[in-house]
């Protein structure tokens, strides 16, 4: 056994010096700092007309996608027992390769130029971005995999999820600033699939035992998760957003949503379950579901009363998810759902998509005035009609699913 655990060890070791090895040779070939003064160098890649984005990291809003990223999603795991403060260590290792490995293959694809990647704010928020979907993804699959296994997943998962990204925003342009599709239903399905190819039975008694015991687990690292999605996922639905006067939309939406996903916890739980009070791990549950369905309707016309409302169904359709649709999944599909992220982001990212689609039918002038040309630039210029981007918005939902399970039947 001790020479096991050393092999481990070794693999782990080796694996990370051969990636960050790579890393490193491959900045130093392609990766150059954003060009925030040479016009020479602009180009439609680079959105150089919006060169005023690189004072992003000035901006709180910069701090606040990565501590949301790290903390929001690392803590989201914590709560089990069995794992707890070491799902958060491999949550900081699988951060810390894949933004290295999400600015190089993002860079490519949207941020190169004369065969360099140009780095700035706009690429480190994309490079969260997709971080989240990996750290979603993981959390399917977490105890079941090993940390040599999970650096894999992240090498997998950042190319696919860049991929669906440069169909979706580029090639189709879906308007998806909040990530309802690349980030949440992308990440879930696509470590679901993982989580289906390396089904374990035996795994199975294990999981419930570990669910009778997070009963008993201080909810410290729930309470502090849900404390940093509350702060800070505002933040995260509006980072895309380039000029001031959209952001608010995203801002209060997403407020919004957050409250009434709460709310419909505390209806629902003592209902579904004998507790008076919610446990902390719901309400975080809820805060997530309540902020993925707003990921893509976030700056659209909504309304505030639209997202209490779809804020409210997240909340129920995410705890009616926990009590009746995992069950399913386990006996009849045999996924193993470690952290319910099917609940959480899966369902909620979908409910997200199909509002975001409605809404697109409203995209005219009138209703969103001067913010057409921002949110849906193609039907501001008159390419397209509301009905022909509401098509698209449409598309993307199947295309993001059947990728995402490819992708996760590949890496699985």
């Amino acid at each position: 056994m001790p020479e096991h655990n050393a092999a481990s060890r070794l693999r782990l070791s080796g694996l990370c010096f051969l990636l960050q090895i790579l890393n490193i040779l491959l900045f130093a070939v392609f990766v150059r700092y954003s060009p925030g003064s040479s016009s020479s160098l602009c180009s439609p890649q680079l959105n150089c007309s919006r060169r005023h984005q690189d004072s992003g990291f000035q901006h709180p809003r910069f701090q606040d996608v990565h501590l949301q990223v790290l903390l929001g999603f690392g803590l989201l795991i914590a709560f089990l027992g069995r794992y707890g403060p070491g799902s958060v260590a491999i949550g900081i290792l699988i951060m810390s390769f894949t933004i290295q490995w999400a600015v190089l293959i993002q860079g490519f694809l949207f941020f190169s130029l004369n065969g360099k990647i140009y780095v700035g704010a706009r690429s480190m928020f994309s490079a969260d971005f997709c971080t989240a979907a990996v750290l979603i993804s993981t959390g399917a699959v977490l105890g079941r995999v090993n940390p040599v296994q999970m650096l894999l997943l992240a090498l997998l998962g950042v190319t696919l999820c860049t991929l669906n990204e440069y169909i979706l925003l580029s090639l189709m342009g879906v308007s998806d600033s909040g990530r309802s599709l690349t980030v949440h239903t992308f990440g879930a399905y696509f470590g679901l699939t993982v989580s289906r190819i390396l089904h374990q039975p035996h795994m199975d008694k294990r999981k419930r035992k570990e669910q009778q015991d997070m009963k008993h687990q201080p909810d410290a690292f729930a309470v502090v998760g849900t404390i940093y999605l509350w702060i800070f996922w505002p933040s995260f639905s509006s980072a895309t957003t380039v000029h001031d006067n959209v952001e608010p939309w995203a801002v209060l939406n997403t407020y919004f949503s957050l409250v009434a996903s709460t709310m419909a916890t505390f209806i629902l739980s003592p209902v579904l379950y004998e507790e008076t009070i919610p446990r902390m791990v719901q309400i975080q549950d809820a805060t997530l579901a309540g902020a993925a369905v707003m990921g893509m309707a976030g700056e659209m016309l909504v309304t505030p009363f639209g997202a209490l409302i779809a804020g409210f169904l997240a909340g129920l359709i995410s705890l009616l998810g926990f009590r009746f649709f995992t069950p399913v999944l386990c006996s009849r599909l045999k996924i193993q759902d470690t952290c319910g992220v099917h609940n959480v982001h899966g369902l909620p990212g979908i409910l997200g998509a199909l509002l975001g689609t409605l809404l697109t039918l409203l995209a005219t002038a009138d209703t969103f005035g001067d913010r057409l040309e921002i949110v849906f630039p193609l039907v501001a210029e008159g390419s397209r009609t509301a009905a022909d981007q509401a098509f698209f918005q449409l598309c993307a939902l199947p295309l993001t699913l059947l990728l995402a399970v490819l992708g996760g039947c590949l890496t699985g």
